[in-house]
């Protein structure tokens, strides 16, 4: 038995197909998190599903932290590439990339409205995270994802993930403070 493999979950989905559709809209906001661009993260999330093809024979419980590894790694690739090669230009044009669609689809206006400076705010805060600390927090808490299988997918020890996300939930909590 292989003890790198993530426990069988009983809701494992039983199709690649299956697997991406729960998936996605999860990995395009954990993308344009760690991204701050829409396109990047599309295209990010895209490429992970694409290579995930590769990995169609494997356990469907071994998806998650296979999915989860693929993603995060394009998402470093293009953040390295994003530094080498536009690092010498401003970043100027960022400021109208960084607002967020919404689309209204709730009852209440209010309450919708209340929810989208909400996640605007929680999305700001994780970006003023150091990257570590903002992939422990998304995968761990947002993702719900384990103390083991978050190590896998981030290339660190156990350990690392709780001091990363302890850090981050500092931070966070005081970055959030004034909201509550």
């Amino acid at each position: 038995m292989d003890v790198n493999a993530a426990p069988a979950r009983p809701d494992a989905p039983a199709t690649l197909d299956a697997f991406f559709a729960g998936v996605r809209a999860r990995a395009f906001r954990f993308a344009e998190i760690g991204l701050r661009h829409r396109e990047d993260a599309l295209d990010a999330v895209q490429d992970a599903m694409t290579r995930m093809l590769g990995y169609r024979d494997r356990p469907p419980e071994e998806w998650t932290a296979l999915f989860w590894t693929v993603l995060r790694s394009r998402i470093v690739d293009v953040q390295r590439r994003r530094m080498f090669r536009l690092g010498w230009m401003t970043e100027a044009g960022d400021a109208a990339q960084d607002t967020l669609e919404w689309a209204d689809d709730g009852p209440d206006p209010a309450r919708a409205q209340d929810s989208r400076e909400a996640y605007a705010t929680l999305v700001a805060a994780l970006r003023g995270l150091p990257r570590r600390q903002r992939e422990a927090f998304t995968l761990r808490i947002m993702e719900e994802l384990d103390v083991a299988t978050t190590a896998r997918i981030m290339g660190c020890s156990e350990g690392s993930v709780k001091t990363h996300l302890s850090r981050a939930r500092e931070a966070l909590q005081q970055r959030l403070e004034d909201f509550r």
